[in-house]
């Protein structure tokens, strides 16, 4: 066998347990799961080899618990069984604990590695994977065994799963890669390491590799966990294994572990018992596209991307919760699915355009500029053609069924004929608006991991300086040195010219050069939450729940086929051609709904005789600031609106009336929802008031009034115990203040790659009366109770209710009773100080106060607290009101208030901190 780069001679392990170079413990690392293991060599007659593994069998034994089984921890190069240290504490406390199901972790040191023997030569990842099997022969593992693996001890531990079927129960990884595509070259950092003189001079004969990849942690390690973490590697003779596991990295076909890797990535095909992928999207080595392969070689797979994490994602967040989380679901009884209505096969999201298709009416209106073109105007016959006109070119392009592709298009005819091209042929779109920031455009377009983007100018301009992934379809047709510059490799010209001619030649005695349409269950849609309380999250739905979400508002509010719409915000323009209407959006910004202009909406308005209109929260306000610009045209076109909606965020009573009055024969509705379930809930403006009536005209004390669930919808309450944690059995009682949790037909399907955040939000309970039926719920993340006579209240968000030492306290009743002093506009509360013992503070905005945030004078102070009332059995005292000239929001509705970066501000700033704008 070859040596190892510039290896010494071999060498036994080091002495346990293991130390630091101070001689003081390892931080995190019990000693006493240190230990030993001698096992025989295979095609070896003589040899033995001596390895060091973290095992927490014998103090399991000590417990008197027999483990359901062992899971088998591989580590990566350069690190060690350090890495599972938090894993085998976990699962040892947990089994100490009395835990159902106890786990045996078994987490190796890779021979040449670690505190394992240096053998001196060097160990291709076929004689690895052949000793791996020799340490479990020797450890006598007999099952069921659960492999995890990270870097490239996931190859490693992959290839002893496939290699031991009879006793393998499931597969779990950190990042990793299991094969490299002939198209990409190599991550830079491993080509940096491989090059010739860099090889020992990297990683064996200094630590340049061992600190870089140190360095990759997010937040950076603690002086004495990354000495932890060099231990095993001080001095250059034990360093080989590093240098020998960089030089075994396949680099082409030739490459002696080429063909064992290729064995492994195919055989990893028909694995099918249960995997875990727990991903670090920050890694510059194994990045998201490691992660599709592994995906599409184990599509059964759960999988959750860790936002923020990197490369050492063990280091960067709780990876041993989620391990031991996942290992007690596989032996939980698979609950049933929520209830879908299954109509996509009947009535498919293009239902409508198919009965029109050869209608001569107007489908869709683009508005201009006042000073621009006249609007332009799409017909049913246009528009249906020019669909399947994508649609064909699209999937002769190599857009195909399943394929994820990323819209960058305004809203408008372009956006919606593409939108529907890739519902017919199976595609999935992923829809992440502007407004969620460039930031939180890449997070979201590279976590979905489209493989296609067709997009605008600016969209694609983005898309190129920041690295997003796919194939790229321009909607204009660009010059030939931008199209190349920008990677556009068509243009949606050019699709729809070749979709005609396959249309044209492919289609023969009435049957159908399009590819066969989608199922009910297949996905259709990934759309982006508006990251107000985190990163974006990416909310799949499949073509029956899109079509459900169609039916609900079609049903609920009278909207049929010829209903005139304006939709200014862009999922309900996307929804007229599915629900037969005349659909417009005004003409506006939008990635900035404030932008909106009342004479733009009339304008909107009268283009398709608008009996329908819907507006954002955040672009109200700025209408009714310019109503006075409207013409006596525009009134009469507003006149005409019988149905007026606003959603995303509360809207005001006495704006909701203001808006209300520009269209005297609209009812207002107030509809509430969320991206996982666009219509939960629905009132009027009259409901509202007649709500206020019943908290004895205390408008907003109880919250904000969301109406009753409409028709398929089921809502219940979890209540907050003592701690503001959601942990009460779900009930439909008035009163009851806790997370609101929904069920219905059109609620989301999951959460894009984000298993961890999916299994938070899903509850599963038994229906009445019928043990062995279960219903999927959703948990909203948002808090408040339900009255006496059905209505549902929204009091806030469960992460930003405030417990003190009197009690929880909900934020929107006091914000609004703050709200109601004539000084005031805005107002937050947010609570400050350890949890449980949270202190009250108030900021409230006044446009007219100076950019520098002050404390509120004496007279405003004791207004708010005479506003939100001094009960200290309710935990209602205030400890301080803040004064500031506009309070943050999100990025995306322009509406909802960040208290929690409020709260870190409001802290820093009682503590001492300079008075900045938060």
């Amino acid at each position: 066998m070859r040596r190892l780069p510039e290896a010494a001679a071999t060498t036994a392990p080091a002495s346990l347990p293991p130390r630091a170079h101070d001689g003081t413990p390892l931080d995190g690392m019990d000693p006493a799961f240190s230990r030993l293991v001698t096992a025989p060599e295979s095609g070896s007659d003589d040899t033995s080899r001596t390895w060091h593994v973290l095992d927490n069998g014998a103090r399991l034994a000590e417990l008197g618990v027999t483990p359901v089984g062992t899971i088998l921890c591989v580590h990566g190069n350069p690190t060690w069984s350090y890495v599972w240290r938090r894993l085998v504490s976990a699962a040892t406390g947990a089994a100490a604990d009395g835990a159902a199901r106890a786990w045996r972790v078994v987490a190796v040191d890779q021979l040449e590695m670690g505190f394992s023997e240096r053998t001196g030569v060097q160990r291709p990842l076929a004689r690895r994977v052949a000793d791996l099997g020799d340490l479990t022969d020797a450890l006598g593992l007999d099952g069921p065994v659960v492999t995890l693996g990270h870097d490239w001890g996931g190859v490693v531990s992959l290839g002893w799963a496939v290699d031991h079927p009879e006793v393998l129960a499931g597969t779990m990884l950190l990042n990793t890669a299991i094969h490299q595509p002939e198209a990409y070259p190599i991550p830079a950092p491993l080509r940096l390491a491989l090059a010739g003189p860099v090889l020992s001079a990297g990683t064996v004969t200094t630590p340049a590799f061992l600190e870089t990849t140190l360095a990759l942690a997010h937040p950076p390690l603690s002086a004495a966990v990354k000495a932890g973490y060099r231990a095993p590697y001080r001095g250059a003779e034990r360093r080989g294994g590093i240098g020998g596991f960089v030089a075994d990295i396949p680099v082409d076909a030739s490459h002696e572990s080429r063909p064992e890797l290729d064995r492994i990535a195919e055989s990893l095909r028909a694995l099918t018992v249960p995997a875990l992928m727990l991903w670090g999207p920050r890694d510059p080595i194994f990045s998201d596209r490691y992660l599709d392969d592994l995906v599409a070689r184990l599509p059964h797979a759960d999988v959750h991307r860790f936002e923020g994490a990197g490369h050492l994602v063990a280091e960067d967040v709780d990876y041993a919760s989620a391990v031991l989380t996942w290992l007690d679901d596989q032996d939980a009884a698979t609950p049933a699915a929520p209830p879908v209505l299954d109509v996509a096969q009947a009535r498919p999201m293009w239902h409508q355009l198919d009965a029109l298709r050869t209608s001569s009416e107007t489908a869709l209106v683009e508005m201009a500029p006042p000073s621009g073109p006249a609007p332009r105007v799409v017909s049913w016959r246009l528009l249906a053609r020019r669909i399947d006109e994508i649609a064909a070119g699209l999937s002769r392009t190599g857009v195909s069924h399943g394929d994820r592709v990323s819209l960058l298009v305004p809203p408008g005819a372009d956006l919606t004929a593409v939108l529907y091209a890739c519902l017919r042929i199976g595609a999935v779109v992923v829809v992440a608006d502007a407004g969620l920031g460039l930031r939180g455009m890449t997070r979201a377009v590279r976590g979905a991991q489209a493989q296609h983007v067709i997009g605008a100018l600016p969209g694609l301009a983005a898309a190129r300086a920041l690295g997003w992934p796919g194939q790229k379809i321009s909607t204009t047709v660009l010059p030939r040195a931008t199209a190349r510059a920008l990677g556009v490799t068509s243009s949606l010209a050019d699709i729809v010219d070749l979709g005609t001619h396959v249309l044209a030649t492919e289609t023969h005695g009435g049957a159908t050069a399009l590819p066969t349409a989608p199922v009910a269950s297949d996905p259709a849609a990934i759309l982006f939450t508006s990251g107000s309380t985190g990163p974006a999250k990416g909310v799949v739905y499949t073509h029956a729940q899109l079509c459900a979400v169609r039916d609900t508002l079609a049903a609920h509010y009278g909207i049929r086929v010829g209903t005139g719409l304006v939709a200014g915000f862009a999922p309900f323009a996307l929804l007229g051609p599915a629900l037969g209407t005349r659909s417009v959006t005004p003409d506006m910004d939008v990635t900035s709904p404030k932008t909106l202009t009342a004479p733009a909406v009339a304008a909107a308005a009268a283009a398709v005789d608008a009996t329908v209109l819907f507006l954002s929260p955040a672009a109200i306000a700025n209408v009714v600031t310019t109503a006075d610009d409207l013409s006596k045209d525009d009134y009469t076109a507003l006149a005409g609106v019988r149905t007026f909606l606003s959603a995303g965020a509360p809207v005001p009573e006495p704006l909701l009336a203001a808006v209300g009055r520009l269209m005297p024969d609209a009812t207002p509705h107030t509809p509430y929802g969320m991206t996982e379930g666009l219509l939960m809930t629905d009132t009027t403006l009259d409901g509202i008031r007649a709500a206020a009536l019943a908290t004895d005209g205390a408008l907003g004390a109880a919250g904000v009034c969301v109406g009753q669930p409409v028709d398929g919808v089921q809502v219940r309450i979890s209540a907050l115990d003592e701690t503001g944690q959601a942990t009460g059995t779900l009930t439909e009682e008035s009163g009851v203040t806790g997370e609101i949790v929904v069920s219905a037909p059109h609620v989301k399907d999951r959460y894009d790659r984000l298993w961890l955040t999916e299994r938070a939000s899903r509850l599963v309970v038994a229906a009445p009366g019928a043990a062995r039926t279960e219903t999927g719920w959703h948990r909203t993340g948002d808090v408040g109770h339900i009255d006496a006579d059905g209505r549902v209240w929204v009091e806030g968000r469960v992460a930003h209710v405030v417990v003190t030492a009197d009690g929880v306290v909900t934020p929107v009743g006091v914000e609004q009773q703050v709200e109601g002093i004539t000084a005031v506009g805005r107002a937050a509360l947010v609570g400050i100080g350890p949890r449980g013992t949270q202190q009250l503070v108030v900021i409230v905005e006044n446009p007219s106060a100076p950019r520098r945030a002050a404390l509120a004078d004496p007279e405003l102070a004791a207004a708010v607290r005479a506003a939100v009332g001094s009960d200290v059995r309710q935990g209602r005292r205030i400890a301080a009101v803040l004064v500031v000239a506009q309070l943050p929001t999100d990025v995306r509705h322009n509406s909802k208030i960040d208290r929690a970066r409020l709260a870190h501000w409001a802290e820093g700033v009682l503590s001492g901190g300079r008075m900045t704008a938060p």
